[in-house]
């Protein structure tokens, strides 16, 4: 399934940014919101976004919305590092 918001010409053009960066922009503010309220991971969040994942974090980092990690993934992330 997929979504299409429409935003109104007005409140587009509202926006102060350039036209161009425009739909980027606004990806990535939905994407680092829905990530923030815990309603989509961090993969998905950056997926959405269109950016890496050290883009990605570097952008959560910036925005101070602190990364949603847990004792399991830390787990995983060194056990993935020791090569097990």
């Amino acid at each position: 399934m997929d979504v299409n918001l429409t935003i109104p010409e007005s409140i587009a053009q509202a926006i102060r940014m350039p036209e161009d960066r425009l739909p980027k922009e606004l990806l990535c503010e939905l994407a680092t919101a829905l990530y923030a309220h815990g309603l989509l991971a961090f993969g998905k969040a950056r997926e959405l976004a269109g950016l890496g994942k050290y883009e990605f974090g570097q952008l959560l980092a910036a925005r101070g919305i602190p990364r949603h990690y847990t004792r399991e993934e830390l787990q995983d992330d060194l056990a993935y590092a020791n090569g097990r």
